[in-house]
Parts: C-alpha cells; structure tokens; sequence
C-alpha cells in the first residue's frame, strides 16, 4: 500500500499544472470581478423621472466614481463636490429608468441648516457608496452617477 501515495503525487501534480495553464484566460474572463467596470469617465445625465418626496437636491458635481468588486456583488463609490461645506446626509438613489442594462443613481444630500463658507473644493468633498448584489449586477452593463451639473459612468 505505500506506492500508492508516490503514484498519486506525480498525477496530483500534472492536474494541478494543467488546471492553472487552463487560468490564463481567466484575466480577461468576464467572470472575474476585476474585469466588471473599467474606470468612470464624463456622460451625458440619464432622463430619469422627479420624485417628490425626495427634497434633497443634487450635488453639484460629481468628481468621480469607483465600482469595486467584493463578494456577492460591488460597492459603488461615488464623489462629490458641493457649492459649500456642511452638506450632509448624502445617499445615492436608485432612479427607475426605460435604458436596459443601465443602473441609474442620483447623489442627493441635505444642504446645511445656516450659510457656510465655500473654503477650499478639498474641503467639501463627500463621499457615497451603496452595496449592489451579484443578482442586481447580472443584467447591468454600465452604472450612472448624476449630480446637477454632470454626471459620471463606469461600464463593462
């Protein structure tokens, strides 16, 4: 019984360089998560309809926006610059939309209580991010971040 486990290794060994050689295409494979969305860039605003019952205007503009693969799905992380400091409660808003493979979010916030200063667009930089399921990305081919004056894309 012993010779056993030394015939084993070399077969053991031979699948395991056959399985990785057959890896290589996994890089460019749409399955992997990291190949999902490529970087944002600049995009026309998506037509979306008013909801009322959100009074919270939109930033005035969106600086940038990451889709970052993580189990189960993707974090959409987006940027945004406001006209002044002491904006707050910033949510990203799934928005209903007729384009098929297109997610739409809209980045509102609540604008502050009393006048502030503009101080330095460093400053008044806010972040967002919203966790979206594999089930929900299946169909998906490119997601949208609107703001008030521009509104951002990542696609596959």
């Amino acid at each position: 019984m012993p010779a056993a486990p030394s015939v084993l290794r070399p077969l053991l060994a031979a699948t395991l360089v056959i399985a990785l050689a057959g890896c290589g295409g996994m890089r460019d494979s749409k399955l992997n998560p990291f190949n999902w969305f490529k970087r944002s860039e600049t995009r026309v605003a998506v037509d979306v309809p008013e909801d009322p019952s959100d009074t919270r205007p939109l930033v005035e503009t969106v600086l940038d926006l990451k889709v970052e693969p993580i189990p189960g799905g993707a974090i959409v992380r987006a940027r945004g610059l406001p006209p002044t400091q002491g904006w707050w409660d910033a949510e990203l808003v799934l928005k209903p939309t007729d384009e098929t493979g297109v997610l739409v979010y809209e980045f509102r916030l609540s604008q502050p209580d009393k006048p502030t200063d503009a101080n330095i667009p460093r400053s008044r930089e806010i972040d967002v991010a919203i966790y979206v399921s594999d089930y929900k990305l299946e169909f998906v081919n490119e997601i949208v971040v609107q703001g008030a004056t521009n509104a951002r894309s990542a696609s596959r």
